[in-house]
Formats: C-alpha cells, sequence, structure tokens
C-alpha cells in the first residue's frame, strides 16, 4: 500500500508524513519529560499519540532513531525561538546579555523539551547527542565573547572557558525547574545577565 500511495501521491504522502513524523516526536518529547528516558517506551509514546508502535516503527528505524530525532527537533526549536532574540546591533555586551535572556526564555516557554533533553543525558545516552548540533550555540557565545574582547569592551579571559561556564549554568536550569516548578525564570535570567555582565566586562566599564 505504501508503494502504491507513494507512486500516486507523493507530495500529499510528503506532508502527511512529516506531520505525522512531528506528532510522535512531540509526543516522544512529553512522556520523556514525564516518565524519564528508561520508562519512555515505544508503546507510552504510541498511547500518548493514539497510534500503535507499528506507526512509530514505519517512521523511525527503532527508539534510537527516535531519540535522534528529539534531539535534534530540539536544538532546531531552541535555534529559531533564540536567534531572532538576539541584539547584535547594539554591541556586544547587550548582545551577550539577550543571548542569555533568549536561552532562559526558551527554557521558559519549551520546559519540557529541556527536561526530556536532560532525561535523555541522565539515562548516560549522550550518544545520541550528535555533537554538531551544540556547534552553533557555542560558536554564537565564542564570536560575541572575542568581539567584545577585540573592541576593549570585555576583559582577557579564555573565551572557551567562559563559554563552558555560561552554557553549563544554562544546561542547570532544567533540573533546577523539575525541583522547583514555581521557579521564577525571569529573575533568574536577570541574575544571570548581570552576572556575566559583571564576569566579561572591563572593570572600568
Amino acid at each position: 500500500m505504501r508503494s502504491k500511495i507513494e507512486a500516486t501521491e507523493p507530495e500529499k504522502l510528503s506532508f502527511i508524513e512529516a506531520a505525522r513524523r512531528a506528532q510522535i516526536v512531540e509526543c516522544a518529547i512529553d512522556v520523556i519529560a514525564g516518565l524519564g528516558f528508561g520508562q519512555a517506551s515505544l508503546a507510552q509514546i504510541a498511547k500518548r499519540a493514539g497510534i500503535s508502535t507499528g506507526v512509530i516503527s514505519y517512521h523511525f528505524d527503532g527508539k534510537d532513531e527516535l531519540i535522534r530525532a528529539v534531539v535534534r527537533h530540539v536544538y532546531e526549536t531552541g535555534g529559531g525561538f533564540i536567534r531572532p532574540r538576539v541584539d547584535l546591533q547594539s554591541g556586544p555586551r547587550a548582545a551577550l546579555g539577550s543571548l542569555i535572556a533568549a536561552s532562559v526564555g526558551f527554557i521558559a516557554a519549551y520546559p519540557s523539551h529541556l527536561q526530556a533533553m536532560m532525561n535523555i543525558i541522565l539515562a548516560g545516552r549522550s550518544e545520541l547527542f550528535d555533537p554538531a548540533m551544540e556547534e552553533p550555540r557555542r560558536a554564537g557565545f565564542r564570536a560575541i565573547l572575542q568581539t567584545g574582547q577585540r573592541d576593549g569592551i570585555f576583559r582577557a579571559f579564555d573565551p572557551d572557558i567562559m563559554v563552558d561556564t555560561i552554557i553549563g549554568t544554562l544546561n542547570h536550569i532544567p533540573q533546577r525547574l523539575a525541583a522547583e516548578p514555581e521557579l521564577d525564570l525571569e529573575a533568574y535570567s536577570r541574575e544571570l545577565v548581570e552576572l556575566f555582565d559583571r564576569a566579561t566586562r572591563r572593570d572600568d566599564r
């Protein structure tokens, strides 16, 4: 039946398949975030999506491929959320602050996405992450920091260590939010912006 549909309605099938895959990925995120990686079986994900496990198997070659799609989707969603909110025109200090604030804003807007990512990592399945997906975020912070140092706005420090510190701090937030659901992320964001502004700027700024 699949071949027959492909032969007669390839464009419609492509749209339907993309929509179904997206639905499965979103349901996988919700289940992994809520139950943890170990309990997020294909049966649980299928139940959440209101489909059979056979439908998942039609679109994904096992749980690992589905989890890779989840990770890719979270990174792509984060990039789409954060990029338009970063102010590069007002200088490195403003750019750094807006990038940090947008990163926290993404966590606030998509808590399940980040909790699912944390649960995958805590399950020891970091091999499902493509290191190349993290590089744009690291490169964005690194470029801002290096520009600020070149322009004499930021003090001298190792940009890679600072990037590690900023990203490590941001990556801790979903775990903190899971423990404290009422955590004020707006206040948290303001504190982080101020903290890293003080950590990076020259003393006379």
